[in-house]
């Protein structure tokens, strides 16, 4: 994340000195998902250092439960789902409005403006090149300017000691160039002209709306994509509402997939929890997609993942809970594999 915004704000793309500020805003776009793999993780981690240091030995001789540790997790974890429910319907699409300003705004500069002394800066148009040795601190005045540009009509070099950007009654922005020179055309050809100007007015920048931001479903506020339900509308709803269930489920699937055996590692866990979180995330925007696509409908897509999680919690409970029980599959393949070592014998 942090080399793309420097290689935007390198090439021009961003101002550099909101670098900082987008960088806020890009963290807390990725903060839901960060925090619900940290909650997941946390929690796996602590119940497995249980198990490998026996710790759920004296647990469970106490009579204490599996379930037991529920409510300890929810404890630690709730305030997680807050925040991540907090997160994802409000302050995530706060976040991606005001970087979409940021960009805008910076986009709708002149061209001029957005060149750093000492470079060479393309311009919006993709068709003239900028060089300033220097700029004033207000942007207003430059030095030394060099600008090469390529149109239909062939090519155009002007150089000049300095300028400054006027703008006229129309709300166009020109950069009055003075004391310069203008080279059309190629040299060595007949058509090649050389000018000697005392001043020279360039079209930098025609009048412009206002800064709008972006009106993506992203960076719409929740009520706007409750009162607008178009499908991508309705897709990034089911995005927002997934994440705080996602951090819940994650929390609790956490107690029972931390089994591990004492004298092994927990590493294998660990794999499995993060396969897990990249299924159950990448699932939810299969249904998304499908949502956006009009291939089904929100009330019917919201929900299936989650469901199918919540049972998988549950049958991993169970699984555990009746671990010693003489119906567990586990008892009844050690007595398949001991009934067929016996016969093998005999």
């Amino acid at each position: 994340m942090l080399i793309r915004i420097l290689g935007q704000a390198a090439g021009g793309k961003v101002a550099s000195e909101d670098v900082v500020t987008l960088m806020a805003y890009t963290a807390l776009n990725y903060l839901p998902i960060i925090l619900i793999l940290t909650g997941f993780v946390s929690v796996l981690l602590v119940v497995s250092r249980s198990y490998q240091s026996s710790e759920m030995v004296v647990w469970f001789v106490s009579g204490q439960s599996l379930w037991s540790w529920i409510r300890p997790v929810l404890t630690f974890g709730l305030p997680l789902v807050a925040l991540t429910a907090l997160l994802s319907f409000n302050l995530t699409p706060w976040a991606n409005r005001e970087s979409a300003q940021l960009r805008e705004r910076f986009q709708q500069r002149s061209d001029l403006a957005r060149v750093s002394p000492g470079r060479f800066q393309e311009s919006s148009s993709a068709d003239r090149v900028f060089f300033v040795e220097g700029v004033s601190a207000e942007s207003s005045v430059v030095r030394n300017v060099f600008v090469n540009t390529n149109d239909a009509t062939g090519t155009s070099i002007v150089v000049a000691k300095e300028g400054s950007i006027e703008t006229d009654e129309n709300g166009d922005r020109f950069v009055v160039l003075r004391s310069g020179h203008r080279y059309d055309g190629t040299p060595s050809q007949p058509d090649f002209q050389i000018m000697e100007f005392e001043r020279y007015g360039l079209l930098i920048s025609e009048q412009v709306s206002s800064v709008a931001g972006d009106l993506s479903a992203k960076a719409l506020p929740t009520m706007a994509l409750v009162a607008n339900p178009n499908s991508f509308n309705r897709g990034e709803l089911l995005w927002r509402a997934a994440l705080p269930f996602m951090a819940l489920l994650l929390l609790l699937l956490a107690i029972p997939l931390a089994f591990v055996n004492p004298r092994g590692g927990r590493s294998i866990n660990l794999l499995l929890a993060v396969f897990l979180f990249v299924l159950y995330s990448n699932s939810v925007s299969i249904f998304q997609a499908a949502v956006v696509q009009d291939r089904i409908q929100l009330l019917l897509a919201w929900w299936p993942v989650h469901l199918v999680v919540a049972l998988l919690v549950l049958g991993l409970f169970l699984w555990r809970l009746k671990v010693n029980s003489h119906l567990h599959p586990l008892v009844l393949w050690a007595r398949l594999r001991a009934s067929l070592r016996s016969e093998a014998r005999s």
